[in-house]
Order: structure tokens, then sequence, then C-alpha cells
């Protein structure tokens, strides 16, 4: 497996991902058709060096089998502290249960640490009873809960 920093050419494949995804599909992540609204929301976290959206690959060149975002988060609360906010993780089903998801996570808090993060966190969907208990032994603790509201 290889860890790399997203293209746009890697857009149509992450949107496959997405629309892979039951939760992700309900809320309008088809993976098919016009993928401009992806590839503008490409090209803005690409540009912004505060965020970082990598793939992963079976090997050089192989197909995305794996995907997060990165983003690091500066505020004034904790002393100024920096968090790492882990976003829009998916692994594709074929490679479900072979590491990939844990490789990335540890990889995304390596990162979050380099880049001065003295926390990092993340949000899951409330369905998504497995994917609570992958970060509960990555470490992670469900110390809040989350709101949030369509605009």
């Amino acid at each position: 497996m290889v860890l790399r920093r997203a293209v746009a050419d890697d857009v149509p494949a992450l949107a496959a991902l997405f629309g892979a995804d039951p939760v992700s599909a309900a809320r309008g992540d088809s993976g098919e058709g016009d993928l401009t609204d992806y590839e503008q929301a490409f090209e803005a976290v690409d540009a912004d060096p505060r965020h970082l959206l990598v793939v992963a690959t079976e090997g050089d060149g192989g197909p995305v089998v794996g995907t997060l975002q990165l983003s690091a988060l500066p505020g004034l609360a904790r002393r100024g502290a920096w968090r790492g906010q882990i976003e829009a993780v998916h692994v594709a089903a074929s490679q479900r249960g072979r590491g990939v998801g844990a490789w990335m996570i540890g990889w995304a808090v390596d990162e979050s640490r380099r880049r001065g993060c003295e926390l990092v966190q993340l949000t899951s969907a409330v369905e998504r009873t497995d994917a609570h208990r992958f970060y509960e032994r990555l470490g992670f603790t469900a110390s809040h809960v989350g709101f949030k509201r369509a605009l």
C-alpha cells in the first residue's frame, strides 16, 4: 500500500468511493455523473496548506482504495492548541479488515503531531457503530456530543 497526496485525476475514484458508501450516498454522494462539484472542492482543499487530502493505493500507480482529509485547525482554547481534524475516511469494501483504515488513521495522527497539533479529532455518523468501535480500538474516545445543521 502507498499513501500519497491526492491529485485532480483521483477525483473520479474518490467520488466512486463516497458513492459506494450507503451513508454518504444517502447524503447525495452518488459517485456518478457530473463531477464538477467534487473537482471544485478538490481545488479548494488542495490550494490550502492547512488541508491535505490523501489516497491509499495498491502500490505505485495502483487503484485508489482509501482516502481521508486531514485539516490543521488553529484555536484559542487549550492555550492556543492546534487540532488535527480527520474527515471523510473511506476504505473500499474490498480492502476492509486488512488494516488499511488503521494505517491511514495512524498516519493522520503522526502527521497531526508533526504539524504541531496537540490533539486529533474526528466525527462519525451516529449510525456507523462499526466505525465507532474501530476508532475506539485506535485510542479515540467518544468525549463529546456533536451537532450539525444543514444550511
